[in-house]
């Protein structure tokens, strides 16, 4: 039985278990490096972007949920490879699946950046 934690020795605990997470997912999975350094290069362009308040988060919003997405995807790869390294229909298809959420998370951001800050960037270009 797991003992129950309460109050601020609980959020101790859950952070120390979400840092480990997160530098497990940075240890072996290249896909949520190569995510984190994207979100870096986008979060600085819309620091000198001229967008604000609401458009801002909207920029920042898109690149936490890739972020989000991408570490439950590297979840499931985890829990599937963890089951047998055989391949296996259903192995297969879950990894697809998160492997497709990740593709929307990144549309979004596309589309959300386009939108927001498309005639910004178009200026550069002309």
């Amino acid at each position: 039985m797991k003992p129950s934690q309460k109050g601020l020795l609980r959020i101790v605990h859950a952070t120390a278990n979400s840092m480990r997470g997160l530098k497990a997912a940075w240890q072996s999975e290249a896909a949520v490096r190569q995510d984190f350094m994207l979100c870096a290069v986008l979060l600085v362009v819309a620091m000198v972007s001229p967008a604000r308040g609401t458009e801002l988060a909207l920029l920042i919003g898109s690149l936490l949920i890739l972020i989000i997405v991408e570490l439950l995807n590297s979840a499931v790869e985890a829990a599937i490879d963890r089951i047998g390294p055989e391949l296996h229909e259903l192995s297969g298809k879950a990894k697809d699946i998160a492997s497709a959420a990740v593709m929307f998370a990144l549309i979004n951001i596309l589309i959300t950046w386009l939108v927001i800050l498309g005639p910004w960037l178009w200026s550069f270009v002309v």
